[in-house]
């Protein structure tokens, strides 16, 4: 069957079947070169990428129903692709045998779930369970069965028995004993009861 012997209509018919099928297909090749790298240029800039802003932020780890510590921020903000909570004005405690062992007050924290340490900096105060309060710029919580680090400006007292000044501290993970170093000075007085 030859074009030319179909009727007039029919083969204009034809020819605007044939156009807009022509022109479909161009618009369909066109858009696929435009976007082809779209969909997987979308997913990678989300790559579901989540970020909360919170007020009031509770954070805690436990693990057969023991509890390792706990964490409160007045204000918070957890980016999930990193994995990371930043929190404002922080207070939470240290456990050991499911007793509170360390409390601690700071100015800013974060908590990385990725690496399960917590740092604590500006203005951190902290008080162990036998009264020893200590005060430092910042402290390093890698996990319950590896020592605390602490640094800069540390000054440790228990009572009126003791007063220290470093630049650093490590505190043992049971917290019964700690080290200073760098630039310390230790006044230990007598208690004259």
């Amino acid at each position: 069957m030859n074009i030319k012997d179909l009727p007039k209509k029919k083969r204009l018919y034809l020819i605007a079947l044939l156009t807009l099928g022509g022109i479909l297909a161009w618009a369909f090749i066109t858009a696929g070169i435009i976007t082809h790298d779209f969909n997987r240029k979308q997913l990678e800039a989300s790559s579901d990428k989540q970020e909360a802003i919170v007020n009031g932020i509770i954070l805690t780890e436990t693990k057969d129903n023991q509890k390792y510590w706990e964490i409160y921020g007045e204000t918070g903000k957890w980016d999930s692709e990193k994995g990371v909570a930043q929190l404002n004005k922080v207070i939470g405690n240290f456990y050991k045998d499911n007793e509170v062992s360390m409390s601690f007050e700071s100015s800013k924290g974060t908590y990385n779930s990725k690496q399960g340490d917590i740092i604590l900096y500006e203005d951190t105060f902290i008080v162990l369970k036998d009264g020893i309060t200590l005060n430092a710029d910042k402290l390093h919580w890698f996990d319950s069965h590896t020592p605390i680090e602490a640094e800069g400006h540390i000054k440790i007292q228990k009572g009126k028995e003791l007063l220290s000044t470093a630049e650093k501290i490590v505190i043992s993970p049971e917290y019964n004993s700690f080290k200073i170093s760098g630039n310390t000075v230790s006044k230990v007085y007598e208690d004259k009861k």
